[in-house]
C-alpha cells in the first residue's frame, strides 16, 4: 500500500506541474497562481517523505542520507549565489543526477526539490520561479535511472563510458531545465490575456525563437558545467555513492526509478 501511495504522490506531482508549465500556453498567457502552486510541490513533497520515513530501520537511513545531501548541495548553491560562474552554470545538477541514478527516482526527486527549495530560503531566491525551479530540478533526478538499462545494455557500468552518458544527460537537462523555466516565464512576457498562435507548429515556432534568443546560451554554460563536474568528479561520486548504499544495505529496493 505505502508503494502505492508513493508512486500515486510522484504521478500527482509531476501532472500538477505539467499543467502548470503548459497552463500560460493553453490559456493565453494567464498565469498560475504561484503560492498555492508553491504550496502544492512543497506539501506533496513533504507527504513523499512522511511516507518514505515509515516502516524500517532502511527508511530512516533514507531520510538521513537525503538530508545531509540536501544540506551539502544548498551549500554548493550558496556559494554559487557568492561567486557567480558563467551564465547559467550551477553544481547542484551534479549531485541531483548522481544519487537519482544510483538510489533512483524518488530520492533523487526529493533532493532535487528539496535542495532548491532550502537553497532558496538561505539565499533569499523566493519568488514565482521557485515552484517551477523545484519541480524541474526534481524531474532531473526522477528521469536520471531511465539511463540504468541503457549503461547495462551498453556493458558501461563502472567504466568511462557510464560517465559520458551521465555526462550527455547533464548536457541536455542543462538545456532542457532552461526551456522549461521559460515556459512559466511567458505568461509574464506574453502579458495576461494576450493571444497566443493559432496552432501547435506556429507556437513550437515562436517559443523556439524566443528561447534561442533569450536564453541558449545562459543554458548551455550550465549544460557545461554539468559536462565538466561529471567528467571531474562522475566515476569517484558514484564510487562511494555505491559503497555507501552497499553498507546500508538499503531493504526498500533503491533500484525502483
Amino acid at each position: 500500500m505505502r508503494r502505492l501511495l508513493r508512486a500515486l504522490i510522484y504521478a500527482l506531482t509531476t501532472a500538477i506541474g505539467l499543467l502548470a508549465f503548459l497552463y500560460p500556453v493553453i490559456v493565453s498567457g494567464q498565469a498560475v497562481n504561484t503560492p498555492l502552486l508553491l504550496a502544492f510541490v512543497v506539501g506533496l513533497s513533504f507527504v513523499a517523505l512522511l511516507l518514505e520515513v515509515q516502516g524500517d530501520a532502511a527508511n530512516a537511513k533514507f531520510v538521513a542520507l537525503l538530508g545531509i545531501l540536501t544540506a551539502m548541495n544548498a551549500a554548493l548553491r550558496f556559494a554559487e549565489v557568492a561567486i557567480p560562474g558563467p551564465g547559467g552554470f550551477s553544481p547542484v545538477f551534479f549531485l541531483i543526477i548522481v544519487t537519482g541514478y544510483v538510489y533512483g527516482g524518488r530520492f533523487g526527486f526529493l533532493l532535487g526539490a528539496l535542495t532548491l527549495l532550502i537553497s532558496a530560503l538561505i539565499t533569499g531566491g523566493v519568488g514565482p520561479w521557485l515552484p517551477y525551479q523545484m519541480l524541474t530540478a526534481g524531474w532531473v533526478g526522477l528521469s536520471s535511472p531511465l539511463l540504468r538499462p541503457l549503461a547495462r545494455w551498453l556493458r558501461a557500468e563502472g567504466r568511462w563510458a557510464e560517465i559520458v552518458l551521465l555526462a550527455s544527460f547533464g548536457l541536455g537537462w542543462g538545456l532542457l531545465y532552461g526551456a522549461l523555466l521559460n515556459l512559466s516565464s511567458w505568461a509574464f512576457i506574453v502579458g495576461p490575456g494576450a493571444p497566443m498562435p493559432a496552432t501547435l507548429r506556429e507556437t513550437l515556432r515562436l517559443y523556439g525563437a524566443f528561447y534561442v534568443t533569450t536564453s541558449l546560451l545562459w543554458d548551455l554554460a550550465r549544460g557545461l558545467g554539468n559536462v565538466a563536474l561529471m567528467l571531474a568528479f562522475g566515476a569517484p561520486t558514484l564510487r562511494a555513492l555505491r559503497r555507501f548504499r552497499k553498507r546500508f544495505n538499503f531493504t526498500y529496493r533503491l533500484q525502483e526509478a
